[in-house]
This record gives structure tokens, sequence and C-alpha cells, in this order.
């Protein structure tokens, strides 16, 4: 089947076509490094993390691209509140990015771009721009995009210039020629960060570095843009009047927006005080459960979060495992045969959009037949179908019971060979007192022909 992408520059539904035969070129705006991240962009992270693990699975050889803003007015603000350098605090929490992504499966892309090592790119962009009369020295120094003469503008998010007009406000706080102008280049000021330039000592604007390290590392034309929601207006939409202001080529052939995650109303956003960072979030639940929870949905469809939410996952992850307890470990380079039935049915899901809702029904009616038949067959290919989402790659019992350290491990197991011995001797009110102790631990017990084995709950 050929795989097809919503486009959120279309609005429609395209087939994927690469631009170079078998290759794909995918840049996804990331993460500015001023505090630790929130379950919000974890939401992001790894809806792009399947899309590059699909792409791979379908024998693409994708080069995946996610940036890092390491120079920007809040990383400034914090550096200066904390008392630390630019340097050291945004080392801090690219670090502690990379580990929180590492605990929830998302593999690190090929190229992590940082905003300042790319200043010089940014410049010549500018410089091209200035050229096509597209950007322009304003009165305080700082060098703007000329909106309104960008034909098109506005295109990415359906926002028109007579739109725009109506929500200017109504005095300019700087030297802009027009209130719809972006800077692209923000003169110096005392004690900040700059760079030379031929327009004076500045830093460049948020805007400018992702269209930038797009082209520096995919070309002026590549074929997949992603984001967040929250990046259409204005990031994306900028990107696209510098990037194609500048190369006069159309910038991305695809744009992949995931859906946000939401604390009622709101989308999570450390703007509004409305997060749970990822390493909260892992202090109390496992990464993989955090990960299935994210993942399940289709990727453009907006979460609700609740706590709910997580037991649900934990819950539906443990039916997969479950499965998969009895059952031969997957052997090295297994190949997945996608003409197995449910296998096909699982490509047909994410060759649609990536739906991985549907996929992941695919794997729950699998797990349903595995249980059914104990087949080994059945049951490799339902733990490497979960690999092609980054799951089920435990040994079952590790999740099943939760990491459990060796000396707890041994204590359950003697308290369950305690409850075995007391009903061998027909003493099942000592028998039901133990498994009611373990219950209370959260610990479910499940006898079988093999013995009795535990699960926590």
């Amino acid at each position: 089947m050929t795989l097809i992408i919503h486009n959120s520059l279309s609005r429609n539904d395209e087939p994927l076509q690469p631009l170079v035969p078998g290759a794909i070129g995918l840049y996804v705006c990331g993460i500015t490094v001023y505090d630790y991240c929130h379950l919000g962009h974890a939401r992001l992270i790894l809806a792009f993390d399947v899309v590059r693990r699909w792409l791979r699975a379908r024998g693409y050889r994708v080069t995946y691209v996610r940036n890092i803003t390491d120079i920007d007015d809040k990383i400034i603000r914090r550096a200066a509140e904390r008392g630390v350098t630019i340097g050291e605090l945004t080392a801090q929490f690219i670090g502690a990015m990379h580990e929180d992504f590492a605990a929830l499966g998302a593999e690190p892309p090929d190229v992590e771009p940082r905003a300042t090592d790319f200043v010089p790119q940014m410049l010549d962009l500018i410089g091209s721009l200035e050229r096509n009369g597209l950007a322009y020295q304003d009165a305080g120094g700082d060098v703007d995009f000329a909106v309104r003469k960008f034909p098109g503008y506005g295109k990415l998010s359906g926002k028109s210039l007579d739109e725009l007009r109506a929500g200017e406000r109504v005095t300019v706080d700087s030297g802009k020629r027009d209130p719809l102008d972006f800077v692209l280049w923000k003169r110096a000021k005392p004690g900040e960060p700059a760079w030379p330039s031929r327009w004076g000592e500045g830093r460049p604007g948020w805007h400018i570095e992702c269209s930038a390290m797009a082209a520096s590392v995919l070309g002026a034309h590549f074929d997949i843009h992603g984001g967040g929601p929250d990046l259409i207006f204005p990031h994306h939409e900028n990107e696209i009047a510098q990037s194609e202001g500048a190369s006069g080529e159309r910038f991305a052939e695809l744009w992949m927006h995931c859906g946000a995650l939401r604390l009622g109303v709101d989308k999570m956003s450390k703007s509004l005080g409305n997060f749970l960072t990822i390493r909260d979030a892992l202090a109390k639940h496992d990464g993989e459960v955090l990960r299935f929870m994210l993942i399940r949905p289709h990727y453009r469809s907006q979460i609700a979060f609740t706590p709910d939410l997580i037991d649900e996952a934990r819950a539906g992850l443990s039916r997969l495992y479950t499965a998969l307890r009895d059952c031969p470990p997957a052997r090295d380079g297994a190949a997945l045969d996608w003409n197995e039935p449910f296998a096909a049915r699982f490509a047909a899901a994410m060759d649609n959009d990536f739906n991985s809702a549907q996929a992941v029904a695919v794997l729950f009616e699998l797990a349903l037949e595995v249980n059914r038949t104990k087949s080994a067959v059945l049951a490799i290919q339902l733990r490497s179908l979960g690999g092609v989402l980054g799951l089920l790659q435990r040994v079952p019992s590790d999740f099943l019971q939760g990491g459990t350290a060796n000396d707890e491990g041994a204590r359950i197991q003697a308290l369950i060979d305690q409850r075995a011995a007391a009903r061998k001797a027909k003493d099942f009110v000592l028998g039901d007192r133990i498994k009611a102790e373990l219950a209370s631990e959260g610990i479910a017990l499940e006898d079988g022909p093999s013995g009795t084995i535990w699960r926590r709950t």
C-alpha cells in the first residue's frame, strides 16, 4: 500500500512521494532548553518517534533532524535568575532532556543541530531575504521580515492579512515598518550574548533558526516538516515565508502536526503553569506505560490527560505482556511477515496516516489469539509488531512484576510457596489470608497448571 499522510498545508490526505526515491528527510522542531521537559513535549517527541520508526519499517532511509533551541529570551532570563552562564544552563537541561526521552523509549534523532552552531547560516539566509526585498533593518536596529511583501503568507495557518490586521496592537513597541513584520535579527542588548553581523552585534530571532538548520542539513527543499499544533502560527508560517522567500523553492513537501496534550481545556504548557514534567511522571510511573499512553491515540488527536489515563495504559500494556508471558522470546533479527493477516492489518493502519490507534487494536486482537492458541509464531509476531511502536521488548515478568528488587521478589515468592503448602494441607483459611495480604500490596496471584505466578495490578 501507498503510505498516506495528512498534509497540514493542503489540509488533505496525500500519498508520500519522496523527493529522492527510497529516502526521506524529516525535520521536527525540538525543545527550547531552559527547563525540564513536560509530558506535552513527550507527546510531540513520541509522535514523531513512531513516524520515523514506521518509515524505517517500510524500508525508507530516514534522515531525522530535530533541533535544539539553545539561545532564546527565556533561556537568557532563566540563566540570569540562577546566576549561571547560558552554556551551563542549556547543558544541564539538554542532558536532562536526553535522559527523559530515552526513558520513554524515544530513539535519538540522526542529527540534532543546536541553534548557536548555525548563526553564520542564519546570517546568510537573512542576507538573501534582504537582497530579495523581503527584509530590512528597522529604526531600532533589528532586522525584520516584511510580511506583506511575501505572496501567500498565511497559507499554512489559513490566516489572511485582513485577519492579522484586525489583531494588530494599537501601538508598536519597536521600529518596525508594519506591526505584522517579525524579527529575524535582534540588536544586541547589554549583558546578552551577541554575534557580529553586517547589521551590527546581535542574535537571531526564533523563527530564522529552524529555516537555517533545516536547509543546512536537509536542503532548501525536503520531504516532511513536523511539530506541535501551537507552532503552526506564527512559527511554521514564518518558516515558510523566510525559507521560500530566500530560496524561491517550496520548503517542505508535507507538513505534519501532532495533537496537543491537554489538562482540562488548556494544552499542557509551562507558560500556563499547568504541566507535569516527564521526570516527575517517571518517578511514579513506568516509562513504557507513559509511552503507551501517549502513542496509543492517533498522533493528530488531542489527549485529555487524567490520572485514569495512565491506569488504563498500564492495564492495556499488562494485557499485551501477559499474552507473551508463557511464550518464547523473539529471535534476534526475526523478520516480520507482512503477509500474515494480523501484520497486514497493522501495516494498513500505519500506512493510513500512521494510525496507531487502529494498529494497537490489532495488537490486542493478536494477543487474544496468542492467549487462545499459545502459538510461538504468533507471539513472535506480537512482540515484533509491538517493537515497531517501541513496545513489548522487555521480559514479560520484568514488566508485570514492576521491576521488583530481588529481596522483595524473594519475599513474595516465599509467601506464594507458603500459600501453596497451606492449600496442599487443606488450610484454605491461611491460603486465602496470604492471597488477601498480597492483594493489599497490589499483587495479584494467578493459579495455573504449572503453578502460581504473580503480577502487580
